[in-house]
C-alpha cells in the first residue's frame, strides 16, 4: 500500500491512525455527525491534537454524546464539567454542548435526520477537491459560511466558517486529502 499522506497528520501517530482510519470517511450517523460537531466547537483556538487525546474524555463526559441526556443537564452539572481534566475546561464551550443538544433534538423532533439536514449543504453527496499542496486548502468557504449561518440560526453554538468547514473536512462532506495522498482515492 502507498503510504504517502497529507502532511498535516505526520507529526504524531494519533494524527496518523486518525487520518488514516476516520478522517474525510463520509459519516451518516447521527450521533456520530452530532459529536464530531461539538468536538470540532471545543477545538475553537487550538489544535486538533488536543482535542483527539481528550476524544474518550468527552464521550465519558457527555454520555457518548446522547443528546436526550445533555439536554437535561443542570446548570450545576455543567459546573462540575467545568472542573474535569479530561475535556475543556471552558464554560462556554460546556454549555454549547448542551445548547446544540437542544438545537440538534429539534431538528429530529422536525421530522429530519440530522444527516440529512447536514449533508443537504453539499446535496448529499461529498465534494471532491483536488489540491495538490496543503497551501491550496481553505480555512472555510462560501459553503462553509452558509452552513455555519443556519446552524447558528437554528440554534447551535461554536459553528463559525472555520469551524464548519473543518467539519465537513472530518466528515468527508468534503474530499480535503492531497491528490498524491493514498486515502485521496
Amino acid at each position: 500500500m502507498d503510504t504517502h499522506r497529507c502532511e498535516w497528520c505526520l507529526s504524531d501517530q494519533i494524527y496518523i491512525d486518525y487520518h488514516d482510519n476516520e478522517w474525510g470517511q463520509a459519516q451518516y450517523d447521527d450521533r456520530t455527525l452530532f459529536e464530531m460537531i461539538n468536538l470540532e466547537g471545543a477545538q475553537a483556538g487550538l489544535s486538533w491534537i488536543t482535542i483527539l487525546k481528550k476524544r474518550q474524555g468527552y464521550r465519558d463526559a457527555f454520555d457518548n454524546f446522547d443528546a436526550e441526556k445533555i439536554v437535561k443537564y443542570s446548570d450545576k452539572k455543567l459546573a462540575q464539567l467545568k472542573e474535569n481534566p479530561a475535556i475543556i475546561r471552558n464554560r462556554l464551550k460546556i454549555a454549547a454542548v448542551r445548547t446544540n443538544a437542544d438545537a440538534y433534538l429539534k431538528i429530529l423532533d422536525s421530522g429530519q435526520t440530522f444527516s440529512d439536514y447536514i449533508w443537504q449543504f453539499v446535496d448529499h453527496k461529498p465534494i471532491i477537491n483536488t489540491f495538490k499542496t496543503m497551501s491550496e486548502v481553505p480555512a472555510n468557504t462560501p459553503l462553509s459560511d452558509t452552513m455555519s449561518k443556519q446552524l447558528k440560526k437554528d440554534g447551535f453554538k461554536f459553528v463559525g466558517s472555520t469551524i464548519t468547514y473543518a467539519f465537513m473536512q472530518a466528515t468527508g462532506m468534503v474530499n480535503d486529502h492531497m491528490m498524491s495522498c493514498w486515502k485521496y482515492k
